[in-house]
């Protein structure tokens, strides 16, 4: 890729960026009272996090080049469930994502020592 375009790129990067934040202070001079506008705007960055992340998860525990087995999508399930059940029980973010990257790796050894 040539330096141009990757230049051209982060600009435009940069001036959407700018524009999604700048643009609700230029439309809202007065402080919203509408309670269902308040949550909707307080959970929309959780909701584009999750719609982000969330595809990767099943796709984390394949390597590079290979196509997903039964092995590697039973290991991001597990996960997944023990990651939701953690958060669910209000355990903090790095004990979560550590215990379920464990939780992954037992279940893929388990996999590969008993089939």
């Amino acid at each position: 890729m040539e330096r141009s375009y990757l230049i051209i790129c982060m600009a435009i990067m940069a001036g959407v960026t700018f524009l999604i934040r700048v643009l609700p202070l230029a439309f809202f001079k007065k402080k919203i009272e509408n309670n269902w506008v308040q949550d909707f705007f307080y959970y929309i960055p959780f909701c584009v996090l999750a719609a982000m992340t969330f595809p990767a998860v099943f796709t984390s525990t394949v390597p590079n080049g290979e196509v997903a087995s039964a092995q590697h999508i039973v290991a991001a399930v597990v996960a997944t469930q023990v990651a939701l059940v953690l958060s669910w029980r209000n355990r903090g973010l790095v004990v979560v994502a550590i215990v379920a990257v464990v939780s992954a790796i037992l279940v893929e050894a388990a996999w590969a020592f008993f089939m």
